[in-house]
């Protein structure tokens, strides 16, 4: 007998999603609640379950359709017995390690992998997935070809391959995503609407990093997370935001909603673009307990299981594009927002210390923020807040 699979319900008003990418194929076995299909919706992707056990029927939408909630997108036959896939019948092969990327037409991998896997010309069946259920995620496709580059090219690879013929050059298009042309309006309609301006300064990041090196082991060993920057980051953003509540604001209409609480919005890469979900009551927080989310968060996004609730509200945003290498940026804010913080690489420069100059680990500190609500004083005052916090970070113990 065919059971129908709906789209579930997404999310307070969102009331439609894109098909990403079908998990099972028609004549596989499903198991109740088994994922089967990845639905993009305008903020996360949401996992489709299989509503009885089974065989896998047919797909009755194709990868790239947008779907309501409520539409019948496949079928699966209830208590069906599967059958080979029509790629195993041509020859047998070697299963795969459990860990290792499925190959073949079987793969299950995203837009975002194969074209990863394109633009870099690795081979997908080569390389350990680190994601959900051992599949690829665009970051081990990068982390295979960088390590393809650094690795000695062999002797016997002497001679140049042959130019591409002119005029061949293996142009592709690809339809964005949902959750990339989300990303585009909002930062566009974030130009179009808000003020923005950006303040600098930069930070001495010797104090942190002595904190670091002298606590990460028992950290570590008493809370079961690493001690990263992060923490010591939001903590010092609520000082400021505490101090300038307009930077933990949001403009209404005509009102402007200062929130006494902190929602703290960590931008992180995800497969699909970036992702920005939020740890709540950050102002409340432990060192520990700031950690301990944001790594979850992180872990969450890279393996696509984030949900609705992750990503609602927020009051204030870090992003780190340090972790990439950026030295310098201005981060646009993640409206209704009206401020982010942007973190940067860390890196010896000279600097004059009474009277000397010395070698420091030094960091530029950003702050875009909305110039129709935040004034240039409140911005400045905040970003040096944080400086202050960051290089002397007994003020976050004693709240100064």
């Amino acid at each position: 007998m065919s059971t129908e699979v709906k789209v579930p319900t997404l999310g307070e008003s969102v009331a439609e999603a894109t098909i990403g990418e079908w998990l099972k194929q028609p004549g596989e076995a499903v198991a109740l609640d088994e994922p089967i299909a990845s639905l993009e919706t305008d903020k996360v992707a949401v996992e489709v379950p299989s509503p009885v056990a089974g065989v896998m029927g047919q797909h009755l939408a194709k990868v790239g359709d947008n779907v309501s909630v409520g539409a019948v997108i496949a079928t699966v036959e209830a208590g069906g017995t599967a059958t080979a896939a029509p790629a195993a019948a041509a020859a047998p092969a070697p299963a795969p390690a459990p860990t290792a990327a499925p190959a073949g037409d079987a793969a299950v991998l995203s837009p975002a992998v194969r074209r990863a896997v394109l633009e870099h010309g690795v081979d997908p069946t080569a390389i350990k997935g680190t994601g959900k259920d051992g599949r690829l995620t665009k970051e081990d496709v990068v982390a295979a070809a960088a390590a393809k580059s650094a690795a000695p090219a062999p002797a016997a690879a002497a001679a140049a391959p042959a130019p591409a013929v002119a005029g061949d050059r293996g142009e592709e298009r690809v339809k964005m995503t949902r959750l990339r042309q989300t990303i585009a309006k909002r930062l566009k309609d974030a130009q179009d609407t808000a003020a923005l301006l950006t303040t600098f300064n930069d930070c001495d990041m010797s104090a942190v990093i002595e904190a670091r090196e002298k606590f990460k082991g028992v950290f570590e060993k008493k809370h079961g997370v690493k001690l990263g920057f992060m923490s010591f980051f939001a903590k010092a953003a609520c000082l400021a935001l505490k101090d300038i509540p307009a930077v933990n604001a949001r403009i209404e209409g005509d009102e402007i909603v200062y929130h006494p609480y902190v929602d703290l919005s960590v931008a992180v890469s995800a497969p699909n673009g970036l992702v920005v979900p939020v740890v709540r009551n950050v102002d409340a927080m432990g060192f520990a307990d700031i950690e301990k989310a944001i790594a979850d968060l992180g872990k969450r996004a890279k393996e696509g299981s984030l949900t609705m609730d992750d990503m609602k509200g927020g009051t204030f945003t870090i992003s780190n594009g340090g972790i990439f290498g950026g030295l310098m940026s201005t981060p646009i804010i993640n409206p209704p927002q009206s401020a982010v913080l942007g973190l940067h690489r860390i890196e010896d420069r000279p600097v004059v210390r009474d009277g000397q100059i010395v070698i420091r680990p030094m960091m530029y500190l950003a702050l875009s923020y909305d110039h129709r609500l935040i004034d240039g004083r409140e911005a400045v005052t905040a970003l040096k807040t944080i400086k202050e916090a960051i290089e002397d970070p007994t003020r976050i113990l004693i709240d100064l």
